[in-house]
């Protein structure tokens, strides 16, 4: 009976260690990835780039004044100063539908 108790907490640990490289490829892996892709896009923002901030508001950058401080262009005539660390996404991607069928 000694052998078999050993040997169920191997196989726990096992189990234990599959949930975990499972949990790193659909949870973890994926998020870091996403955050890799938002930090290149915020990098390489420029004049004239439709966007949308993390806060839903859509515009297009007006100027880049220096490494952490973009203006958007939110309406004729408005402008207001972000962070780039505020910008979510370009709104050119999250606003495309694709092609209808015919």
């Amino acid at each position: 009976m000694q052998a078999q108790q050993g040997g169920d907490q191997w196989v726990s640990l096992v189990f234990f260690g599959v949930i975990i490289v499972v949990f790193y490829f659909f949870m973890i892996r994926p998020q870091q990835k996403k955050a890799k892709e938002q930090k290149e896009f915020r990098e390489s923002v420029k004049k004239g780039d439709d966007v949308v901030t993390i806060g839903g508001l859509h515009g297009k950058v007006s100027s880049v004044e220096n490494d952490d401080t973009i203006i958007l262009e939110v309406d004729k005539g408005v402008r207001l100063k972000f962070e780039k660390s505020a910008i979510s996404a370009e709104a050119t991607k999250r606003t495309q539908t694709p092609a209808a069928k015919s």
